[in-house]
Order: C-alpha cells, then structure tokens, then sequence
C-alpha cells in the first residue's frame, strides 16, 4: 500500500476503518476531534455507511458504542481526557459487561492545557477499571494498535483503552496502511443473557471475572509486538519509555540510546521486561507523558532497592508536557537555551473572532451588570470562555461542561444576586439541561443566558443537537414561555437587549435568554464552499 502522510487522530480513524468498525461515537474535543472527523470525510466510512454522527456528550457517546458492542460490531468512541469524566460511569461499568463486539475507547490527553482545564492523566482511568491500555509512540502505531485493538478486545472479552497525548495527535508521519481491510462483523447478541445486566446478583460474578482476566491481560503485555527490551552497552542507567516517551529520548542519540531501554506502549506493565531491567541496570529513569503513573509502580515493584526517577523527585518536571530538550536535561546531554525573550513581548491572549455575536451578548451583560459590582456570572466551556478576559471581564467561574448553570443555581441558593449563567448552544445539550431541570423544579432566581452560534464553534463548527430546539427545550423542561427570549445578536439590537436583561433579572424564577447568530467562521466555511 502507498505510504499516507497522516495526523495521529487521522491515522486512528484510518486503523478503525481498516480495523472493521462499524461506527464511531464521539462528542468533538480538542486534540480527539479529527477523529471522527477523518472518518466522517472517509470514502470508505462513507461507502460502508459506517455510524459517524456526533453524540450530545460523551456518556451518551460511550453507552451508544456500548450497544453496539453488544448487538457484536465493533465499535469505537472518542473524547478528550476531561470528556472521560463525563462518560466515567458507562466506562467503568463496561470493563464488568465486558464487550461482543470489539470495543476500542480512545481518549486523546492534553499536556500543558493548550485547550483544557486541567492535565490529567487517562491511563489511571485504564489502571482502575482494570483493562488494558494502548498507548502508540508513533503515527505508525497509532494506525495499527487501532486496526488491531478489536481483535485484542475480542480475544480478551474486554473493551480497550487507547490513550494519546496532543502532540501525537496533530503532528504527521508516514504510515502504511494494510492492502486488506478486515470486514465488518455480523449482527449477534450475547450468548450469556446476563453478561449486560449489572444488578448486584450479576455485577459480583462480572468482578469476579475481570479479576480473573488479569492474569491475561499482563500475559498479552508481556507478549505483545507494541512493547520491547532494547539492550544497551551502558548499563548505569535503564530507561523506561511510555508512548511518545520514546521519541524525545531517540531524538537526543541519533546513533541510538547507549542504555538498555524498555518501550510500553501496551499495558497493564510488562513486569519481566521491567524486573529484568532492573536487575542490569543501576537505577531506573521513566520518561512517561502525563502523571507518574509507571514511576510510582515501578517504587512499588522494587521497594527500597534500585533508585527510580523522573517525575516524582523532579527529574523530570512534575507539570508540562514533554520536549526532546526536557529529557535531555533529565540525562544530563547539553541544550541550547537560546536566548532569553525580550521584555517588550508580551503574551497575545486568545480573543473571540471579529464579527462574532457573543461580542454584542457581552457587551449587553456588562453594561447592565456594572452596577452590580464583581462576581456575578458563571462562565462554561466554549468559544464564549474568552468573555471571562479583557475586555468585558463578564465571567467569574469556568469549571466544566454545564457548570455554569448549576453553579449559578448554587449560588442563588446562597442568596447572591443577580445570579447569571453564560452556556452555548452545544454545551447545553450536552450537559446544561439537568441542571436546568434542578433550577425549574425549585424555581430558582438565576437567568440562564444561551449563545448560540448554531455550531459547535470551538472544536470546529461540527454540528450541534441544539440547533433550531433550544428553546422548545427549555419549554419542555418546564421554564415560562414568558420568560423564554430569543434575540438576534446585533450591535443593533444592543438597547433591546440591555432592557431584556434587566427585565428578566427582576423576575423572581429562571429566565432563559438566546443571543442568537451563526457563528461568523461557520458562515466563512458555507460561503467558500458555495464558491467551490
């Protein structure tokens, strides 16, 4: 097959095609959102009619990818870390069900936040549920851990965790691809009629079974192709590489690495390659992207005998992600440290799009907030984020998807007013309607107000299930069609908008307003492919 230059998340999509994958369930978040992307835009997705819609959020996501798992095709969904929390529940209850069909759950982590909330680490999802993970070092790998995943998922019974940090995700590699895609499953229910029923009575016996599944789970580490033990002529030292670890270590010895190192890119841990590391080497160094997660097993391996360093006793920093430059520190190689940044460069905040219409909702909240005083909205994850920074200041609190609503239900609670949440469209579908439901049901002094760009902008204008129903949504769930307003956002519609906030504020109960206008790179993208 002729080599393609891929993107990590492209090369995932491409292994899932490839693999026999019947669909992809994903909610878009960066670095995982190209995934499904890539097959969306697919030939053969497309030709196969493969599933490759977005879901609300990812819970539904992973319960979608579940079912099909269970009716015995092979399925694969796809979030960014933070997204894991949201579908923690399906997640963690699957490595009891077990799977049918092969299932591969791909997680993409994000390092030093370029486009999150926090860094936290995916493989501690995989270590508590007790299921494998994967975790490519390479393009190349990333293609064929995916293709193979479903049948490593098949053969052990169990779903597959494959996690990839951003720089994985968005740089390019070679990979070749296999001539013969595998073909899709047939449809065929579980042969055990309560392998999917997790009632106490069949949830111990489904535990009890995946402690058994141990054993073969660190036997198919042991043996498989991902991981390896590289000997090395200086045995001072043994290197334990987890991921993309392994490219900042090579990219510092060009003629290769002088001491023995041992690749994990499958796990639970090989603990043979590592044990028999170990005992050539006189201390260990763990190059691992995220927390340090194999460093503090490794102390637990081997107790007080050989010293183990990286993240935790500061080898290694503890935050950031990895560089090529970071591990050269780390083993004591030179670095070019350039010069130093001049005083007179500052940092350019990112900033909302000229033209885009949460410019003209901020602008509106501001001014009728100002004599209020500080602390008063509750912000969400979105394009609509950045009114928390100069020049509006219009948010006080950002915590996770469909916070703002509950966190503005709270606080009425607590008797601060006005109380006002900022969501977008997306962001409500995905998890702002429960919260709504709370603030309905106890009739809550707080109003809700809903951008809407009708788009899920800040991942790339996918499409969002909001479109066109919010607020035949929020009537449905129970708030006043009175206190229901759609308006368009326009620097023309500023006075109207102004009065319409301080009218709903001085309603005792939830009040929702909809500042609504396409997202302005959504209507740059229509019009340049009318053009095409």
């Amino acid at each position: 097959m002729t080599k393609k230059l891929l993107l990590g998340v492209e090369a995932i999509g491409q292994g899932a095609i490839d693999g026999g994958m019947s669909g992809v369930y994903a909610y878009p978040g960066t670095p995982s959102t190209e995934i499904t992307e890539y097959i969306q835009e697919n030939k053969v997705a497309i030709e196969r009619n493969l599933h490759r819609e977005w879901s609300a959020n990812e819970k539904t996501a992973m319960e979608s990818a579940l079912g099909m798992s269970y009716a015995g095709k092979r399925a694969m969904v796809c979030m960014k870390h933070v997204g894991l929390n949201v579908a923690a529940d399906p997640f963690m209850s699957s490595a009891l069900t077990g799977i049918n069909g092969g299932l591969i759950i791909t997680v993409a982590d994000d390092p030093s936040m370029h486009s999150s909330q926090n860094e936290q680490d995916t493989r501690y999802y995989g270590k508590f549920a007790l299921i494998p993970i994967l975790e490519p070092s390479n393009q190349q790998e990333a293609y064929d851990m995916t293709r193979t995943g479903f049948e490593l998922s098949e053969k052990l019974c169990t779903p597959v965790l494959m996690r990839i940090t951003t720089r994985l995700a968005h740089s390019r590699a070679g990979v070749i691809p296999v001539e013969n895609a595998a073909p899709e499953r047939r449809l065929s229910i579980p042969d055990d009629p309560h392998q999917f029923i997790l009632l106490p009575v069949f949830a111990r016996k489904r535990y009890q079974s995946l402690l058994d599944k141990q054993v073969k789970f660190e036997e198919a580490s042991e043996e498989s192709p991902y991981n390896s033990y590289t000997e090395g002529t200086d045995n001072s030292l043994g290197i334990v590489c987890c991921g993309i670890g392994l490219n900042y270590l090579l990219e510092n010895y060009s003629n290769g690495c002088p001491y023995p190192v041992v690749k994990v890119t499958q796990y639970p841990l090989p603990s043979k390659m590592i044990k028999r590391l170990e005992q050539q080497v006189d201390r260990l160094l763990v190059i691992e992207e995220g927390y340090p997660l194999v460093e503090e097993q490794l102390k637990g391996f081997f107790g007080y005998g050989k010293p183990v360093t990286g993240r935790l006793d500061g080898t290694l920093p503890r935050t950031g992600e990895l560089t090529p430059d970071v591990v050269a520190k780390a083993l004591n190689l030179p670095v070019f440290e350039g010069s130093p940044i001049p005083s007179m460069m500052v940092n350019r905040p990112p900033a909302l799009c000229k033209g885009c219409g949460h410019h003209d909702m901020f602008k509106a909240l501001e001014e009728v907030l100002s004599e209020y005083g500080y602390g008063h909205v509750f912000s969400d994850i979105g394009c609509y984020t950045l009114g928390a920074l100069p020049p509006y200041n219009s948010g006080n609190a950002c915590v996770d998807m469909g916070a703002s609503v509950t966190m503005a239900k709270g606080a009425a609670d607590a008797g601060l007013f006005p109380s006002v949440a900022v969501i977008g469209d997306s962001t409500f579908t995905h998890s702002g309607i429960t919260g709504l439901l709370d603030a309905v049901y106890e009739k809550s002094n707080i109003l809700i107000m809903i951008g809407d760009n009708e788009s899920t902008s800040m991942t790339g204008g996918q499409d969002s299930s909001a479109f066109g129903r919010i607020e035949a949504i929020c009537e449905g769930v129970g708030v006043d069609p009175l206190h229901i307003h759609v308006i368009e956002a326009l620097p023309k519609n500023h006075r109207k908008l102004v009065q319409l906030i301080k009218d709903e504020l001085e309603y005792k109960g939830v009040s929702v307003i909809i500042p609504r206008r396409e997202c302005i790179q959504k209507t740059a993208r229509t019009l340049s492919k009318a053009k095409q």
